[in-house]
């Protein structure tokens, strides 16, 4: 059995989705307060549901009971509750999962963080990389997922990436180069990480096939679309204010995670590739997806 926990997430579903593609049993964590339509989806996957909470050890042990294998994405940064911070859910949430995960003899764990290039000090941060080392020093055999930038996030009209509209709020000066990774890829990485024995007790770095920076994306959807961008760049000078100002810890995180946005993430896959040949999703490619839709 394999548990997956943020089951009802953007990440985790696709996980689901990939894991039930290839027969495998599949557990998912959700809370009480789940979309009922999400949760109706994974059941339709074949995928068996079961109430927990990070914040919760009990529910978690419950949750791990008869489990080989966990993948977490979890994280409050998209989906949160009004008693929810980084601290209780992101950081000490998850440290309750690896230490459930080992109480009940899990024999590989999982875990979505992010790339060592994304190191402004947020609380985000400061709680991925005392996951990671919890994780580490637990004593089950580990794969750290280290993605970029998704795609699908920042990418998207919900942080100022207005496509639909050609309008691109960017980051900074726009000219550093990031290696935009598609969440699809991260769930086949996730997945590989299940049986590859390079993925054992192992980190692995995630990025694109390319880096580009934002204003050579821009450039893309511009040529795709045939429409020329308004673009609003914003100082780092004003990030910096604007996570000082930051009157919780998300808001702190993203403010941080725009600061790293905008002095680049380059990741070299080519070592990677070798050892785990998956076929990565480029920019144009996501660009072509989503402006169908649009």
């Amino acid at each position: 059995m394999i548990l997956v926990v943020g089951a009802t997430g953007y990440l985790g579903t696709d996980i689901c989705l990939r894991l039930r593609d290839k027969g495998l049993p599949v557990r998912g964590l959700v809370r009480k307060t789940s979309d009922p339509m999400k949760k109706d989806h994974l059941r339709n996957l074949g995928v068996e549901l079961v109430e927990g909470n990070l914040k919760d050890r009990p529910s978690l042990e419950a949750a791990c009971k008869g489990v080989e294998k966990v993948i977490t994405t979890a994280t409050i940064t998209l989906s949160r509750q009004p008693d929810d911070t980084i601290q209780n859910v992101d950081q000490a949430g998850q440290i309750n999962l690896v230490d459930a995960a080992r109480a009940a003899g899990v024999r590989h764990f999982v875990y979505t963080s992010y790339s060592k290039n994304l190191d402004t000090d947020s609380p985000l941060t400061t709680a991925k990389r005392a996951v990671e080392l919890h994780l580490m020093r637990s004593g089950m055999s580990y794969t750290i997922l280290r993605p970029a930038c998704f795609m699908e996030v920042w990418l998207s009209p919900a942080v100022g990436f207005d496509f639909p509209h050609a309008k691109a709020v960017v980051y900074g000066a726009g000219e550093a180069k990031l290696s935009w990774i598609s969440r699809g890829d991260v769930a086949a990485f996730a997945i590989a990480a299940l049986e590859h024995p390079a993925a054992r007790n192992a980190m692995l770095e995630l990025g694109g096939p390319e880096a580009l920076s934002p204003l050579q994306v821009v450039d893309i959807f511009e040529k795709a679309t045939h429409r020329t961008f308004e673009v609003q760049l914003v100082p780092v000078e004003a990030l910096r204010a604007q996570k000082a100002a930051a009157t919780d810890s998300v808001q702190q995180s993203f403010a941080g995670l725009m600061l790293d946005y905008a002095k680049g993430d380059v990741i070299d896959m080519s070592v990677t590739l070798r050892t785990f040949p998956l076929k990565l999703t480029s920019v144009a490619e996501y660009a072509h997806h989503v402006l169908i839709g649009a």
